[in-house]
């Protein structure tokens, strides 16, 4: 594990906040969000408006410039981040989950609460000096965002259907070359 579990749950679920910009994965409707939330088990109140999808729909294309953003750029957003949505970290243990940190209050809105939580995860990849860890997947047809968690930093694609499509076409080139 490269970063604590919390943090590294926060990346993915920021990764896939992003990457739902892009299809097949969407964001298109209200009914979508919840869908988004209960995979992701976003805990807190909800207003279920539209209001409350259009912030998520903000957020999400600002996760998306601050993920493709130089180090400088990045820690003044992240700072924005915090500062904007009145970030308090505390350590809390609820539902499965163990000590973990929360820095948003439950009736905060959603968009805030998922905002401090990736700006919260952010600034430990940040003071880790893991930013690299940060990428656009290598797929030539793919504009998807990914963290790279191996131990190796070795993750190139988004996901496996990027990787196999990556590698067969690796493979024909091989082949017509031959």
């Amino acid at each position: 594990m490269i970063f604590a579990h919390d943090t590294e749950v926060s990346l993915a679920s920021t990764v896939a906040l992003i990457n739902t910009a892009h299809p097949p994965q969407g964001l298109a409707s209200r009914e979508e969000l919840e869908d988004f939330v209960t995979e992701w088990q976003w805990t807190g109140s909800r207003t279920h408006d539209e209001a409350e999808f259009r912030q998520v729909l903000d957020l999400r294309e600002r996760l998306g410039r601050l993920w493709l953003s130089e180090q400088e750029a990045m820690v003044e957003e992240v700072n924005l981040l915090l500062r904007d949505c009145r970030a308090l970290p505390q350590l809390v243990r609820h539902d499965e989950w163990d000590w973990h940190l929360h820095a948003t209050r439950d009736d905060q809105p959603l968009g805030e609460r998922m905002a401090v939580e990736a700006a919260m995860a952010l600034v430990d990849v940040i003071r880790s000096g893991e930013t690299e860890r940060m990428a656009v997947c290598a797929a030539d047809d793919c504009d998807n965002v990914l963290v790279d968690l191996s131990r190796n930093r070795s993750r190139r694609y988004c996901d496996a259907g990027c990787t196999n499509r990556m590698a067969a076409q690796a493979y024909r080139a091989r082949r017509n070359k031959a």
